[in-house]
């Protein structure tokens, strides 16, 4: 019955938006850009709600959200064209797109590529917003047992998974990378005692580090250095021919599909992993479970839509957490918690209850986008050729001036700039030591979660732990946590590796 009644609210709200011209505009106009940012190779959907954050402080919470998450969709699909078209992936979500994309696009089939993508992502932001819709109410219903010591646990393992995910080559800068992210959060007068704490006496920082400036400094000046540096020269791309996809191929790879998009849910629901990684597990799923692996690479219809798809079905799954719990799954989830916050929106378990209507407003707003997702791929993919032979050189310092724009707009405070630039030039060293950068901006988001959750909760208990191990929740997250941490070390694996042998040996001999 519950279902039902949630059903009739969000499609009652769809109608909503879909008679209000100026939400059908901004939802447009949002996905347009969001396409455009995606396909220029430097730019991506983080960086594009990075700098619409600060812009929508203006507009009321629905409108900003409409803005937020349709550039979000629309960055996240918008990375495909140039991955199939010049080869030179637009976003990280669309690196395994140009695997087998460019391929079809030098065999004359680009307009295919795109088409079939289109509809592919099309359907997985659709299928995750269905998982948004029904999943959405079971997680708040459990989240609903958690107190001081369970919302630390949560904050600090979102943080721990971030870095054990995202770190390249050593797990341990993964970390590094989170916990300077928490230190930068600790910054400010502290929530419970209103003690100042690492200020040095200067009294811009005694409110704290302002998230906007830190998102857009720790994504948006590193990706302008890099490329400008690299110089990235862009191939000339080919005249496309047939766009609309044929429905019988889509036909045949709907089960692909949606495997594709449940494998991009989950991956989007784990915190802190983001699009790029459900794009290379999708495509490796796809590789694996094909009776002709060997096909891959070479110009393969199903390897671009098993990224694709996952990419996009990425998007509703990053939503749960971050509605739910206050855990960004994703980089994007991650700026859109702080629009949220910006908007005085709290994710967690306690928003059924302050914002009734709020998750469904986000499925609607999903399931609008991702239809003017496949309209604007559509009839853009022939003009977004001529977009990507933009120089370089001339696109990013105006990405440059955007984002000091936006920096500043937050309050037309002269501060974040000064604190936008310093942290945008120690994340690009940080980037090219190896150092991830989406734990830091998770640290900073979730660390005054972690930092005001610990300090109440040991003056609730005098300072005792023991209620960690007397709750089963927080026992469950304790032991998860221990166990991620654990299970990166040599001797973990080796001990492990031992315990199979003896219990293989064991087994063999009965």
């Amino acid at each position: 019955m519950q279902l039902f009644e949630r059903m009739g609210s969000f499609f009652e709200i769809v109608g909503s938006m879909v008679i209000d011209p100026m939400s059908l505009a901004v939802l447009f106009g949002s996905v347009l850009l969001g396409i455009l940012f995606g396909a220029m190779p430097g730019l991506t959907s983080t960086l594009g709600v990075a700098l619409l954050t600060a812009l929508t402080y203006s507009m009321n919470t629905e409108m900003a959200m409409i803005c937020l998450m349709s550039i979000y969709v629309g960055g996240t699909y918008g990375g495909s064209y140039a991955s199939i078209l010049i080869n030179i992936p637009g976003t990280a979500a669309s690196a395994a797109t140009a695997l087998d994309g460019y391929p079809l696009a030098c065999k004359g089939e680009g307009g295919r590529a795109i088409g079939l993508t289109t509809t592919a992502s099309t359907i997985g932001t659709i299928i995750s917003m269905l998982f948004v819709v029904c999943i959405s109410p079971i997680i708040s219903k459990f989240a609903l047992q958690f107190t001081s010591f369970e919302f630390f646990l949560l904050a600090f393992f979102g943080i721990i998974i971030s870095g054990t995910l995202t770190a390249p080559d050593l797990v341990i800068k993964g970390w590094i990378a989170g916990f300077l992210g928490l230190f930068l959060a600790c910054i400010g007068r502290d929530q419970l005692q209103f003690f100042p704490r690492f200020t040095f006496g200067i009294p811009e920082l005694d409110s704290g580090i302002e998230v906007v400036p830190v998102l857009i400094g720790a994504f948006g000046i590193p990706q302008i250095i890099e490329v400008l540096r690299s110089k990235t020269a862009m191939a000339k791309a080919k005249e496309l021919q047939k766009i609309l996809p044929e429905i019988g191929t889509v036909l045949r790879n709907l089960p692909a599909i949606i495997r594709s998009s449940l494998i991009g849910v989950g991956i989007g629901a784990v915190p802190g992993i983001g699009e790029d990684i459900a794009g290379w597990v999708s495509y490796g799923t796809a590789k694996n479970t094909s009776k002709h692996p060997e096909t891959f690479g070479k110009g393969e219809v199903q390897g671009v839509i098993a990224s694709e798809t996952a990419n996009n079905a990425c998007v509703g799954g990053a939503m749960i957490p971050l509605l739910n719990l206050g855990i960004p799954g994703s980089p994007p989830a991650a700026m859109l918690l702080g629009a949220l916050m910006l908007h005085g929106v709290t994710p967690g378990p306690m928003i059924t209850f302050e914002h009734p209507t709020f998750i469904m407003e986000i499925a609607a707003i999903l399931l609008l986008a991702s239809i003017a997702m496949w309209i604007t791929g559509m009839m853009l993919a022939k003009q977004v050729v001529k977009v990507l032979r933009i120089p370089t050189e001339l696109f990013m310092p105006i990405i440059g001036v955007l984002c000091i724009i936006g920096s500043y707009s937050l309050g037309l405070n002269i501060f974040n700039l000064y604190l936008m630039l310093p942290v945008g030039i120690i994340c690009y060293f940080l980037t090219n030591m190896g150092y991830p950068i989406a734990p830091l901006v998770i640290g900073v988001i979730l660390g005054p979660m972690a930092d005001e959750n610990l300090r109440r909760a040991l003056m609730v208990s005098q300072g005792s732990f023991l209620p960690v191990f007397q709750r089963p929740v927080s026992l469950i997250l304790f032991i998860i946590i221990v166990w991620t941490i654990c299970s990166q070390f040599g001797w973990y694996k080796r001990g492990i590796g031992k315990l199979k042998d003896i219990l293989g040996f064991k087994r063999a001999n009965s």
